[in-house]
């Protein structure tokens, strides 16, 4: 089993899947992985719908990426999507928002997303955050709960290509201040 440094160095963005379902015990287990992530007052603000059947998914493909599938039309090949909702119920988001001009649901979203491709990483699964899509639309074509705002989808599935070689990151003396 790879350690959390392997996991978190060699994750990579995966574009081009299998054509091989995701076993729904695979399934459970990232979306637990994102489930148990901290939150600011642990008010849990997420929300997932996972999409796995073959109409569910390619009707978000036409009606959530629809005009702008251009860009993400490696989608296809995913044989499952994640999509990450806020709960809209929460008051706190817009108070904290006003209060402090800071969205903490996003954070905490952001928190449970990376716990959810982490976990997908260790099971053997790739994963790709999409964040260009028509939200009204995955919402309607969905038949999301009123209160489900999507706010990223994950690609979720086997990875077509082996491992990708790592992109380049900044140095960590580039990126970061040490105060004494």
């Amino acid at each position: 089993m790879k350690t959390l440094d392997q996991l978190i160095a060699g994750r990579r963005s995966v574009r081009n899947y299998r054509p091989q379902e995701v076993e729904k015990d695979k399934m459970t287990r990232v979306l637990e992985a994102a489930r148990l992530a901290p939150s600011a007052c642990n008010a849990q603000p997420w929300r997932f719908a996972a999409v796995t059947k073959p109409e569910a998914r390619k009707k978000l493909i036409e009606e959530g990426l629809g005009g702008v599938m251009v860009p993400n039309n490696w989608a296809k090949t995913a044989p499952a999507f994640i999509v990450v909702c806020s709960d809209t119920k929460f008051i706190t988001h817009t108070l904290a928002e006003k209060v402090q001009g800071v969205q903490y649901h996003l954070i905490d979203i952001g928190i449970a997303c990376e716990h959810l491709v982490l976990k997908a990483a260790e099971l053997g699964l790739g994963t790709c955050y999409i964040g260009w899509f028509n939200a009204k639309n995955v919402s309607r074509c969905l038949n999301l709960p009123g209160s489900w705002k999507p706010e990223c989808l994950i690609t979720l599935g086997y990875p077509a290509e082996p491992e990708s070689p790592s992109t380049p990151r900044k140095p960590l003396d580039e990126i970061t201040k040490f105060i004494d």
